[in-house]
């Protein structure tokens, strides 16, 4: 069926309430919806908490028991057709009487995958989807669901700031501060939306961080992750101290210690033990485990250090890119670079960021790069 420009505006607006839900919902995706009937608005909704009633249902509510027979629905992800903390949308969709239901993006995962698509056909409803700059963005705005829908594997966006110079520390190790107050401010929101924050033990050592998100409105702490592989995180540190109220989990390799991984569990820490014979081997068999978990962990903001990000690298587990550069010079020939590792053999092997956005924040220049989209 051909699509108009109010069917554009309308599945445009369902993919703008969706981002209600960033912080919120996770595991799930973000989801919104809109109903339209005679080209009068008659509800919206949004997902807007894990475990509760999903944005179809919420769009229905909103039409306070109007006649939905023959109006339109506009949603921003194809509805479930399974069971889980909720019933299927497909089956509320059926019940309502809604004669078409316009989608902007697909649900990769195996319950879904186009089946809620096929049961509304089977029911006799018109369905369309979309395809276009819609599409891109419902797809982008979902990231962390489609990858670990189709990896088990955890979004990672390494998140760093540098000077003008490419340094995230002077050549004595200091880093404080090389972003603006103002972009700090920003990484706190970040970390408000994603599942967890991860640093390195030379991170965790050098700055003592507490790694939960700072500012007015947090609906969630992340769960806080330091890759450690002898498990040397004191037990005196912010993040062990803060660990019964905010989750701690600590990754290690086989040489780590019993008696250190014992003392960080009786702390509250959850100790993950990373399997494989390198440094980026371990840090995949930490994904899977991440993921894994009940809930699972699907998106990660990677603050660093400069080590364990190169790991992360060498593993190719780097989805996204986002860099502040501040107007500083640090020089120095043992100055930090952001990433480390092993590196690529050539500049033709380098990885190619798919977009590149830069925009003034703070006083700082802020670069998103996009390296892999699910």
């Amino acid at each position: 069926m051909q699509r108009t420009e109010t069917d554009h505006d309308h599945l445009a607006r369902a993919i703008e309430l969706a981002e209600r839900g960033v912080g919120r919902v996770s595991p799930n995706p973000l989801v919104g919806a809109v109903i339209v009937r005679d080209g009068e608005v008659l509800g919206e909704g949004w997902h807007d908490e894990y475990g509760g009633p999903h944005a179809e249902v919420n769009a229905i509510s909103a039409c306070a028991g109007a006649d939905l027979s023959g109006a339109t629905l506009y949603v921003s992800l194809e509805p479930c057709c399974h069971h889980g903390r909720q019933p299927p949308c497909t089956d509320a969709i059926v019940a309502a009487g809604l004669r078409r239901v316009v989608v902007a993006g697909d649900d990769p995962s195996s319950k879904a995958a186009g089946r809620g698509l096929g049961i509304l056909r089977d029911e006799g409803v018109e369905v369309d989807v979309a395809g276009g700059e819609l599409a891109t963005r419902a797809r982008l705005q979902n990231q962390a669901f489609r990858k670990h829908a189709r990896t088990r594997r955890p979004l990672v966006i390494f998140k760093s700031a540098m000077s003008l110079d490419g340094k995230v520390a002077t050549h004595g190790g200091d880093s404080k501060w090389i972003s603006s107050e103002g972009s700090r401010a920003v990484s706190h929101r970040w970390r408000a939306s994603m599942d967890a924050v991860a640093v390195g033990i030379g991170t965790a050592l050098a700055d003592d961080p507490q790694l939960t998100a700072r500012i007015d409105g947090v609906h969630h702490q992340p769960r806080r992750v330091v890759f450690d592989s002898t498990a040397r995180l004191p037990l005196d540190s912010k993040l062990v101290a803060e660990a019964p109220d905010v989750p701690l989990i600590v990754v290690v390799s086989r040489a780590a210690p019993r008696g250190s991984t014992d003392a960080l569990e009786t702390a509250g820490a959850h100790v993950i033990v990373a399997t494989g014979q390198n440094e980026p081997a371990r840090i995949a068999s930490a994904l899977d485990q991440l993921g894994a978990l009940d809930p699972p962990v699907t998106s990660m903001l990677l603050e660093g250090g400069p080590h364990v990000a190169g790991s992360f690298m060498d593993a190719g587990e780097i989805d996204e890119v986002r860099l502040f550069v501040a107007p500083l010079l640090l020089g120095g020939r043992t100055a930090r670079d952001p990433l480390e590792g092993e590196g690529v053999e050539r500049v033709a092997d380098a990885l190619r960021a798919l977009t590149l956005q830069c925009e003034h924040v703070a006083g700082d220049v802020l670069i998103t790069a996009r390296i892999r989209e699910w």
